[in-house]
Formats: structure tokens, C-alpha cells, sequence
């Protein structure tokens, strides 16, 4: 069989514009002086009373450092007309936000939320503008969005089972979800619902995505889902039941049948923004292991020169090197508008970025012992994040599998 001749060499540009590059030194500055100091003070207080509350300090924290980000002009960086950067540029911000729990939070640049912002300046209403986006925006209030269900295997979303059928002006909802990420927030207010609005016609024309109120009549938190055992309040990943949930038919995003062009729409730039912040998590652990290396004695000698450590860190910078070119290389056809030609660089991004930024933390969990187990490093915290974020937004086998196609389909015959 004849090998296909590679395509032209294409002029791919990662650098930073003077704006960008400025925008780098303020945050990368702000987040190492002031916001990741706050980190471990913020954590502290999840169990100081009702841990689906923010407690008045946590209110205190997050409220002063989303001020001085915004005087700053760091909020709202993910988005092109107000952060004025293209995606390549942007991977950068994310990147150095990965490195701290609540850096995403404060810049207005977390998900779901910068996802579920995308879905209504992309497809909203007006009248959906101004009730949800606005707010999402001004970082007054907080989202989720409901698509994985406990009854089938939500990696093939045309299994999607939540009913929404038509009765009058209304919609009315029936079914679960579960890992409805930032679901327990007390600031969660609107929720964006992959629901089965028919069982007839094209598998992907069979769904639609709306809107409904986070305290709407008829909705019953259940539970929230523990990652490893740790609940993740006061954000937390929900379980949750619609019985009878009825929303308006303004309600529905774009029209019925069109959940899955909305989701392709939310999903792209979610999940290289999870990628991006990977790396700077990558970053972080590969940075405490050194220290630790170096700090650390045994048998004689730090740890750095103990055993094959040399080619631990080594190994780690490589691949974490590698990653970030991938991941920039996704952002770049990204940029160039073609949402088809984009997406198998996402799906590759998609496995490699947390895989790599997994490997690494674990490696950094290993030298520092059981200390890198506890909650004094924050290392057990970003490493059961990495080992879930393999499964959010598909499992890695799904996107293997999307890769794979996208290569195949240069080699088959027409038939």
C-alpha cells in the first residue's frame, strides 16, 4: 500500500503578542504572590460549620482576590472579546491557573462555567443573556451542567435517557444525573440539561439541551459523588433526580434535536481549557518533587541522587514538554476556525494532557512518602482530580478512538 504524502508543512506560530505577554507576567505574578498563599486557608474551612456553605472567611477570600483580578485585568481571560486572546494565548493563562486551586475561581475562568458561558453567548436567547450570562460574567453567581446519568453508559451520549416532553407551554423533565460538577455550590443557579426530547429520526438528532433554574420545583439533590472518598465541598459533583421539572418552552437552547451541535460547540474549548490547566498542574508537582529532592536526605544522600530519581525528573520535564507542544499545537487549529479539522488534535490533547500531568503528580506523590498521600502537599488533591479528569469530558478510550478514526480515514478505499 502506498503511504500518503504528508501534508505541507503549515506556519504555526505558540509565541504571545505584546498584550498577551503582559497579561502572563501580571497573572503568573499574581497567583504565585497572592492567590495560591490563600489556597490552603480557603481548603481549611470547607469543615468549619456546614460544608455546602461558604463560610464567611472563604466569602472573604474569594471576593477580595476576584477584586484585585479584575483591577488587574485578568477576569474573564478565557473569552477572545474580553480577554482579547487567542486560544493559543490563552493556554498560557490556564496553564499558570492549573497551578492553583483557586486561581480558575478568581479570574472568572472555572468550569463548568466558562463552558456553560459559551453555550449561552453562542446560543442563548436574549432573555437567557441577561437572566444567566450576565451574572456568569460578573462571577455573582455559579452553573452546572447535567449530562452523564447512572442508568446507562453516558460515554455514548445518544444513550442519554432524561425525559423532556412538551405538555402545553411547558417542558416537563423526568430522570437523574449524577456528576453534576458544581451542583452543591450555594451560588449555583442555573443548570444547562442534555435531555431526550425524541426516539425517532438520526441517533443525533434525538436530544436537545435546556435551560432550567437550579431551584426549580420538582428538583432533589440526592447526594454528592465523593472522588476517592473526598466529597469536593463546597463545589461538589451531585447526584440528582427532575421529577416533574417544568420549564418554560423558551427554555430550550437552539431547538429540539440539537443538543449534540451545542455540545460539540461546549465541549471543544471545555476540553483543552481541562488540558491547559493540566499542564500547569504537571508543572506544580514536577517543581515540589525537585524541591523535595533536594530537601529531602536518606541513606546518605538527598533523594535526587537515590535510586533512578534523575530519570524521574528528567522524564517528567520531557513529557510535560511534549504535552504542552501538543496541546498548543491543538490550541493553533483551533484558532484556525475549522471545528472538524480541530477536533482529533483535542481528542489527543485529551488523553495526553492528564495522563502526563497524572504520571507526573504521582511521580512527586512517590518522593515525597506518605506526606504526599495527606492533605499537606497538595498533591493527593490534583492527583485524584488528574485520575478523574481521564473520564470528564470521555473517557480516554473514547478519544483514542476519535484519533484513530481520524487516521484511518486517510488510509481507506472509496467504496
Amino acid at each position: 500500500m502506498t503511504t500518503p504524502p504528508a501534508p505541507a508543512p503549515e506556519a504555526m506560530t505558540f509565541g504571545l503578542s505584546p498584550h498577551a505577554a503582559g497579561l502572563l507576567t501580571r497573572l503568573r505574578r499574581f497567583i504565585a504572590e497572592r492567590v495560591m498563599p490563600a489556597d490552603a486557608e480557603f481548603l481549611d474551612e470547607v469543615s468549619v460549620g456546614d460544608r455546602w456553605e461558604l463560610t464567611p472567611k472563604q466569602v472573604e477570600i474569594l471576593e477580595g482576590l476576584k477584586k484585585q483580578a479584575r483591577a488587574l485585568g485578568l477576569w474573564n481571560l478565557w473569552h477572545p472579546e474580553a480577554g482579547g486572546l487567542s486560544t493559543v494565548e490563552y493556554a498560557y493563562m490556564a496553564e499558570e491557573m492549573g497551578k492553583s486551586h483557586l486561581a480558575p475561581e478568581v479570574c472568572n475562568c472555572n468550569a463548568p462555567d466558562t463552558g456553560n458561558m459559551e453555550v449561552f453567548h453562542k446560543y442563548g436567547t436574549p432573555a437567557m443573556k441577561k437572566a444567566w450570562l450576565e451574572p456568569l460574567m460578573a462571577g455573582d453567581i455559579r452553573s452546572a451542567y447535567l449530562m452523564t446519568e447512572p442508568q446507562v453508559a453516558s460515554s455514548d451520549a445518544t444513550n442519554i435517557s432524561l425525559s423532556c416532553v412538551k405538555s402545553g407551554e411547558e417542558y416537563v423533565l423526568n430522570g437523574e444525573k449524577w456528576w453534576a460538577t458544581g451542583a452543591g455550590d450555594p451560588r449555583c443557579s442555573v443548570y444547562i440539561v442534555m435531555v431526550r426530547t425524541s426516539h425517532k429520526g438520526p441517533r443525533h438528532e434525538q436530544h436537545s439541551m435546556i435551560v432550567v433554574p437550579a431551584n426549580a420545583k420538582g428538583i432533589e439533590k440526592l447526594r454528592p459523588m465523593e472522588v476517592y472518598g473526598h466529597d469536593d465541598a463546597p463545589h461538589g459533583h451531585f447526584h440528582v433526580r427532575f421529577t416533574d421539572v417544568r420549564v418554560p418552552l423558551e427554555a430550550m437552547l437552539l431547538g429540539e434535536g440539537r443538543g449534540f451541535e451545542i455540545a460539540q460547540g461546549r465541549l471543544g474549548p471545555g476540553r483543552i481549557h481541562h488540558c491547559m490547566r493540566a499542564i500547569g498542574m504537571a508543572e506544580k508537582a514536577l517543581e515540589l518533587m525537585c524541591e523535595r529532592s533536594l530537601e529531602r536526605k536518606a541513606f546518605g544522600a538527598p533523594l535526587a541522587e537515590l535510586g533512578g530519581n534523575y530519570d524521574v525528573i528528567a522524564n517528567g520535564r520531557m513529557e510535560i514538554e511534549q504535552a504542552r507542544l501538543l496541546c498548543l499545537k491543538a490550541a493553533w487549529m483551533m484558532d484556525q476556525g475549522d471545528a472538524r479539522a480541530a477536533a482529533p488534535w483535542i481528542s489527543m490533547i485529551k488523553v495526553a494532557g492528564p495522563e502526563v500531568a497524572l504520571k507526573v503528580t504521582d511521580a512527586a506523590v512517590q518522593m515525597h512518602g506518605a506526606m504526599g498521600v495527606s492533605q499537606d502537599t497538595p498533591l493527593a488533591r490534583q492527583w485524584t482530580h488528574l485520575r478523574t479528569l481521564r473520564l470528564a469530558d470521555g473517557p480516554d478510550a473514547v478519544h483514542r478512538r476519535q484519533v484513530a478514526r481520524a487516521e484511518l480515514r486517510q488510509y481507506r478505499k472509496p467504496s
